[in-house]
């Protein structure tokens, strides 16, 4: 009599330290060790599918059952979702064209939309492609997805240096009289007029201060770095 609590026990206890080929192959070894009956015993002991045990039991007879580095047949998966939904790798080339940079005869090119909107972009085409399938796409392509950055400079300004001489010389009058001289580069640039911005004052409540609507330049005070 086949002992299916045995079976089940001993099918839980090691199922969980074992891929999938090995736990194929314990099962078919439970349902030989069980002898006539064994694989429907087996199956319903374990949950393991009659067929997944019969593939185990013509393994062990063979030497198919010896150690491997694949657990699965070769081509056995899912198919590449460039082969079950033709022209999806065409579809996002040609949504990357426009907004390619880089030198083209470089070995690495940068694409400036996000993966997101190319997924969008490809599902108003009528594919199914993630944002993860994207990025791998793309990395196939031999894009990659970049910020810029600052590399090119204009031509110099004419008091440049004269500028940054008056500096240095500042610096050394106040260090030499015992002060401190801080030093500030500032970008930010600001419209100069009765605008909103984030600070706040004390006024009397109920009585802010009146801003214009609209942060449109006033051409006779333009902007400034504050």
């Amino acid at each position: 009599m086949i002992d299916i609590v045995a079976i089940k026990a001993r099918f839980e206890t090691l199922a969980p330290y074992l891929d999938e080929r090995a736990r194929r192959l314990l099962a078919a070894t439970e349902a030989r060790a069980a002898g006539r009956g064994g694989v429907a015993a087996v199956s319903a002991a374990t949950g393991v599918a009659r067929s997944t045990i019969g593939r185990g039991l013509t393994e062990l007879r063979t030497a198919d059952a010896h150690l491997e580095r694949r657990i699965r047949r070769p081509g056995g998966g899912r198919r590449p979702k460039t082969e079950t939904e033709p022209g999806l790798l065409a579809a996002l080339e040609e949504l990357v064209q426009s907004a390619t940079r880089g030198d083209p005869e470089a070995a690495l090119l940068w694409v400036r939309r996000s993966q997101r909107h190319l997924a969008c972009a490809l599902a108003q085409r009528g594919f199914t492609a993630s944002q993860r399938l994207v990025g791998r796409l793309l990395r196939k392509l031999g894009f990659s997805l970049q910020a810029n950055r600052k590399t090119l400079e204009g031509a110099s300004h004419p008091d440049r240096d004269a500028q940054f001489e008056h500096i240095n010389q500042k610096i050394k009058q106040f260090q030499a009289a015992g002060q401190p001289a801080i030093s500030v580069d500032t970008k930010k640039k600001e419209l100069v007029g009765d605008f909103k911005n984030g600070g706040r004052e004390l006024r009397p409540k109920g009585d802010p201060e009146p801003v214009r609507v609209h942060d449109f330049k006033i051409p006779e005070f333009g902007k400034v770095a504050p």
